[in-house]
């Protein structure tokens, strides 16, 4: 047999493998309730975070359904299509959050140091754009890109400036958009709109050490949102999110929950939009 070329694979891809022959092999068949994100977790024994990456990339691939405020739920047993398949790939949105905290936190401090009143005027105007959207019902995406992108714009490295981009870009990745699905809406980015006026506070009074620390804080809390509990509801739907919902295909009927495999700040209901970082 000839030589295979040797592929590493994300955590969250061999989780989701894993998973889906227990769906294949009928471990838990169309229509059941899977066991929670925690006793997936300890049976697989690695990260919650890692295990709600591998969930939502099933459900792109549309073989689990995540039903807020019940629980995670098998939709089909058959093989995805390809086009399904691949777009449940791609970097882990929980990582990626992880690696902007990282990396933005110390982008945050050194803004504090080098911004003038210029350019922290235009850290407002980008929240000021972020909350125009939000009162129009729509995701403001375009304001919160500005407003971190600005902030990286501060080192004059294009380099880190490249970075910012890309990793804020992987919001609109499938695993990104439908874990914001769940997680997203107008209050929750809300709450967002603040935490990035505490950045702009800190940056304005010229203190690097306080600006690092709400940076950090904005993107663990970001990171913490989108790891709540599925039970956990709040907050309203943006504008679009009827629509998606209504023409959502129905969902399978519940049955009581399928054994477990022998091995193994706030969240509303889905909608249309991205992250809210």
């Amino acid at each position: 047999m000839p030589i295979q070329t040797i592929e590493p694979r994300r955590l969250y891809r061999q989780i989701a493998d894993q998973l889906r022959g227990l769906v294949e092999r009928g471990e838990y068949a169309v229509g059941s309730r899977l066991p929670t994100e925690r006793e997936l977790a300890l049976q697989l024994g690695v990260s919650r975070p890692s295990v709600r990456e591998a969930l939502i990339a099933l459900e792109v691939e549309g073989i689990l359904e995540v039903r807020m405020g019940s629980g995670i739920y098998v939709r089909s047993a058959a093989a995805p299509a390809p086009s399904a398949a691949a777009a449940a790939t791609g970097e882990g949105p929980l990582e990626t959050i992880r690696a902007r905290q990282l990396i933005e936190a110390e982008l945050a401090a050194n803004a504090a140091r080098q911004m003038k009143k210029a350019q922290i005027t235009g850290l407002r105007e980008a929240v000021m754009l972020m909350e125009q959207e939000v009162a129009a019902g729509q995701m403001p995406t375009r304001g919160d890109r500005l407003f971190h992108l600005r902030i990286a714009e501060a080192s004059q490295n294009a380099v880190l400036q490249r970075v910012v981009a890309q990793l804020y870009d992987e919001r609109h990745n499938p695993l990104f958009e439908q874990l914001g699905s769940h997680f997203e809406t107008s209050a929750s980015w809300r709450i967002a709109i603040a935490e990035h006026r505490a950045v702009i506070d800190a940056i304005a009074a010229h203190e690097p050490d306080a600006a690092r620390d709400a940076m950090n804080t904005h993107l663990a809390r970001s990171h913490a949102r989108f790891t709540a509990n599925f039970g956990a509801q709040i907050g309203t739907r943006p504008a679009g999110a009827a629509a998606a919902a209504s023409a959502a295909p129905a969902s399978a009927p519940a049955s009581a929950p399928a054994r477990a495999p022998s091995s193994a700040a706030a969240g509303p209901r889905r909608r249309t939009a991205r992250k809210a970082a």
